[in-house]
């Protein structure tokens, strides 16, 4: 134990150790001691020498160490101690730490976060770090020693858990890209550091959030897993927990992680746009009307929460991710949260210049948003446009630099593919529209334009310039903008003005401004170019600026001078004489030269500046001097260097080859033009017509269907036309003539033989028609007697067909008589013939008085029977008078209930319906009452039933038939 206590700074005799000696036992001490307790002591003990020999315990110690971590899992106070020890060698940072002992535990800071302590000499800080990377690389040799750490962050014991967060996160901040694959392909390993933020001890959750920080930079694959870990949720709740932009330290951390997750990671934005995250960020932003004394912290972290939101909506992403990404912040009213931040007093100039670079890009390329914003007013009296507010600040020389290049890129952005709010800028420069009692936008830029200060110069140069960007139509009204210089002399345009400050020779900034707002100006607008050429004093001046020989500073006024000439070349329409495209570079020819007009040219592209404007949209400068650029400009001088430096280089040959071929391309283009419209019109015919087709043919199915069911009743009324015919044929051969009478009443016999045979004729008519009618009869007597139940109609068809049936059996008695008649008429005519033969024998002889007498009273008996005949014919003829105006009615009767057919048919329809529901109502009734008797049997109540009622009844109905019988 004495070695223990000289270790631990106890009193021992003879000479000290040296601390390598010392390191050295200790090494030796916990490799080859049995027990815990003495290799916990040597491991605290190289905890305390960890700092002051970092070089010796790392180069000594780091294998026995990471031995402990696998051997004595069991005891969480050793392994704390070995964690403890491998931080101190392999983190870089200089810390303020108290020494842990067995009875006491070391202070922590609950934020957790680690503030660098600046070292005086570099080169040891250097050193230091170097050797942290050296220690990291011996330690992730093998990657097992980063799974096993990983596997110990499982422990829930705080002195293991917390020393082993701040070993990896040292470890990533030394090696970050191989600690990233090892735990990118380690199973679960993403999962177990995601748990530290579920800790409910503050201390590891927020040295947790600093792990993932280093984590999740630069590593796409990493950023995935982690948001899917649903790390947005629980970040956004730590946020809201402690207090989102007054809250701490804490908050930074998460803003700072979430920065990390979402920068340049679109499958990231768009999960964090889909799980309706921007909606929570709203609150974030929302500011009382007392702005004054903010926090260093609650500035910070309102900064990032800016950040954050630029993140979502910056030009560098997907047009159609920033774009769903802008209607969601217009939507849930972030937008307007962060106009109200714009327009408020006393928010810090800091967070008010991030303001509004972040409202510019929520709004740059959006028209909703842009409208939007057109729409908000200053707190002012009285009320001023936002866009006026700002542009003042833009042209003011006494706010910040930084603000200044704020609001022009807020003005860009606001213009940005908005022709709309480039009309209603330029109209507030034409004569029509200015308001001498109100500040616009435009009187606020041409202040600008030709103020004494360079950088409002240059900004209200580059703002107009945004004004006309792309728009052929602005470009054209600008030309009417006339300027008054000085009281009595005649205005000037505001074209003119330009080129007059222009020869001034003001300073470099200012006339880089303008040159490239004229350059925007007259590009792709020939109207533009002609008032250009017309001022006599331009191309002289652009002629001596390209040719003179001057320092380094005006090479960017030269080339811009050249570009200028240039485009006057390109966009030539050749309206002035004096100035014609040939004219012009002839001109450069003799007065430039054409190879140096083209080297002045390429002055532009090759400036140090040009590349940086280039980049990105929005204009970052480290002082004014260096603001020459527009990144829009840019892209001007991009698109059109090289189309100059042919259009110099060309000659006249070449032009009119290449106009003759404008020619006829243009013709071409005409050509197919109009045959592009032929074919869209015969595609439109072809179109109706395959529509007439369609349709024709669909009328044509329907005729076929028609027609067939057409042919199909024909079909049906003929052989219903048939049957009648047979059965005419065999009633008209049932009927045969009577016999002939003799001679003794041949007058009579004959006219009573007429009578009766027209007495048949009509008999047979009579008959036929009569078929006819009770077929009809029988046919509507079918689809009645369907209907008689239910309809209200029922009973006067029952009625009519009463009547019919009583018609027909009257008709049927007349038939029975005539046919009686007819038998009668047989043996009359029999008995008659019987006479005359008796007769006969009696002409040839002798006749006695008796038989005479006989045949007298025969005779007079047939004539009785002849008298009676024709009586009954009278009657029948007078019957079927009676019978024929009966048959009269009947068919205005039938022709009636034809015509009421249809009626009936529908009301048949409905009372099938009301039928079925009645049935269905007595159905339930019945079930209803049947369950209701039940009960009442079950409750021991008597019930009747309906087979009871009924067979009672047919015993009343049978005792009052047997009293009536007694009765009569």
């Amino acid at each position: 134990m004495n070695f223990f206590r000289g270790v631990m700074g106890g009193q021992a005799a003879g000479p000290q150790p040296s601390g390598a000696e010392t390191i050295q036992k200790l090494c030796d001490r916990v490799a080859s001691s049995t027990l815990l307790e003495d290799r916990r002591d040597a491991v605290r003990a190289l905890k305390s020498l960890s700092k002051k020999y970092r070089m010796e315990v790392g180069t000594q110690a780091m294998d026995h160490l990471i031995n402990i971590l696998q051997t004595d899992r069991s005891d969480s106070e050793i392994l704390g101690y070995a964690l403890d020890t491998l931080y101190n060698i392999i983190c870089n940072d200089e810390e303020e730490e108290q020494d842990e002992s067995e009875d006491a535990v070391t202070p922590i800071s609950v934020s957790g976060k680690h503030k660098n302590v600046s070292m005086p000499d570099e080169n040891a800080q250097k050193q230091a770090d170097d050797l942290g990377v050296q220690f990291t690389d011996k330690f992730i040799q093998d990657p097992e020693h980063v799974t096993l750490l990983l596997t110990l962050l499982e422990e829930f014991d705080f002195h293991v858990r917390w020393p082993g967060v701040k070993l990896l996160t040292a470890i990533l901040k030394n090696q970050g890209v191989q600690v990233q694959g090892i735990i990118l392909v380690s199973p679960m390993g993403v999962s177990r550091l995601m748990d530290l933020l579920a800790d409910s001890r503050e201390v590891i959750r927020n040295d947790g959030l600093l792990l993932l920080q280093q984590l999740t930079k630069s590593n796409a694959a990493i950023q995935k897993i982690v948001a899917f870990e649903n790390a947005f949720e629980r970040l956004l709740d730590i946020i809201t927990e402690e207090g989102s932009s007054d809250g701490g330290i804490v908050v930074e951390d998460c803003l700072l992680l979430l920065l990390n997750l979402l920068k340049n990671n679109s499958s990231n934005q768009n999960f964090f746009k889909e799980g309706s995250y921007i909606q929570r960020m709203k609150p974030w932003f929302e500011v009382g009307d007392d702005n004054s004394g903010w926090s260093a912290q609650k500035v910070t972290n309102l900064h990032l929460m800016l950040q954050l939101v630029r993140v979502m909506v910056s030009p560098v992403n997907s047009p159609g991710a920033t774009a769903s990404c802008q209607k969601s912040m217009y939507q849930c009213g972030l937008l307007q949260q962060l106009c109200t931040i714009l327009m408020a007093t006393g928010v810090p100039a800091d967070i008010l210049t991030e303001t509004i670079n972040t409202v510019s890009e929520v709004i740059r390329g959006s028209q909703v948003n842009q409208d939007y914003f057109a729409s908000v007013n200053a707190p002012s009296n009285p009320p001023r446009p936002a866009i006026v507010v700002l542009l003042m600040s833009m042209v003011n020389e006494r706010q910040p630099f930084v603000l200044r290049c704020a609001v022009l890129y807020c003005f860009q952005c606001f213009l940005y593919k908005n022709q709309k709010g480039q009309g209603e800028i330029v109209a507030t420069l034409l004569p029509s529209t200015i308001d001498a009692n109100s500040i616009s936008a435009g009187q606020l830029l041409c202040g600008g334009l030709f103020s004494a200060d360079s950088l409002s110069n240059w900004c209200a140069a580059v703002a107009l310039a945004h004004a006309l960007q792309d728009n052929l139509t602005q470009k054209e009204q600008l030309l009417r903008v006339q300027l008054a210089t000085s009281l009595g002399k005649p205005p000037v345009s505001l074209l003119q003005q330009c080129t007059n400050i222009l020869s001034q020779g003001s300073k470099v900034q200012t006339r880089v401004g303008l040159l490239m707002l004229l350059c925007t100006w007259i590009s792709n607008c020939p109207i533009a170019v002609t008032h250009f050429l017309h001022n006599q004093e331009n191309v002289p001046f652009l002629t001596a600026q390209i040719s003179e020989n001057l320092g380094e500073d005006e090479r960017l006024v030269q080339g811009l001078c050249a570009l200028l000439l240039g485009i006057c070349i390109y966009y030539n329409d050749n309206s002035l004489e004096n100035y014609t495209k040939e004219k012009l570079k002839q001109l450069i020819e003799k007065r430039i030269g054409k190879e140096n007009f083209v080297e002045k040219l390429g002055f532009i592209t090759k400036h140090e500046l040009y590349s940086r404007a280039a980049q990105k949209p929005q204009p970052v400068f480290p002082s004014p001097e260096q603001m020459l650029f527009d990144h829009e400009f840019t892209k001007l001088v991009k698109e059109l260097e090289g189309m100059i430096t042919k259009a110099v280089h060309k000659s006249s040959e070449e032009e009119k080859k290449e106009e003759e071929v404008k020619k006829t391309l243009e013709q071409h283009d005409n050509i197919v033009t109009q045959y592009k419209e032929l074919i869209r019109e015969q595609d439109a015919q072809i179109q109706e017509l395959k529509e007439q087709v369609s349709s024709m043919a669909s009328q044509a199915e329907q005729m076929q269907t028609t027609i067939t069911q057409q042919v199909s009743q024909i079909q049906q009324h003929k052989d219903q036309y048939n049957i009648l015919k047979l059965k005419l044929g065999k009633d008209n051969q049932s009927q045969g003539d009577g016999s002939h009478m003799n001679g003794l009443q041949t007058e009579e016999l004959t006219q009573l033989r007429e009578e009766m045979e027209e007495l048949r004729k009509e008999h047979t008519l009579l008959q036929s028609q009569l078929s006819d009618k009770d077929a009809l009869i029988n046919t509507l007597r079918s689809e009645m007697s369907q209907t008689a139940e239910g309809s209200a109609a029922g009973s006067d068809n029952t009625e009519l067909l009463k009547e019919l049936e009583a018609l027909r059996s009257q008709v049927q008695s007349q038939s029975a008589e005539i046919n009686q008649m007819k038998t009668e008429r047989q043996e009359l005519l029999r008995r008659a013939e019987a006479g005359s033969s008796d007769a006969a024998p009696s002409n040839d002889g002798s006749l006695d008085a008796a038989k005479m007498a006989e045949l007298e009273s025969r005779l007079a008996a047939l004539t009785t029977d002849t008298e009676r005949l024709k009586g009954e014919a009278k009657s029948s003829s007078e019957s079927r008078a009676e019978l024929e105006q009966q048959l009269a009615s009947v068919s205005s009767t039938v022709a009636i209930l034809q015509t009421e057919k249809a009626k009936l048919q529908t009301e048949v329809q409905e009372s099938k319906k009301e039928q079925d529901d009645l049935l269905m109502l007595l159905a339930d009734q019945d079930q209803k009452i049947h369950s209701l008797k039940q009960r009442l049997k079950d409750l021991g109540e008597t019930v009747d039933d309906e087979d009871d009622l009924d067979a009672r009844d047919q015993t009343d109905d049978d005792e009052e038939e047997e009293e009536d019988d007694d009765e009569d």
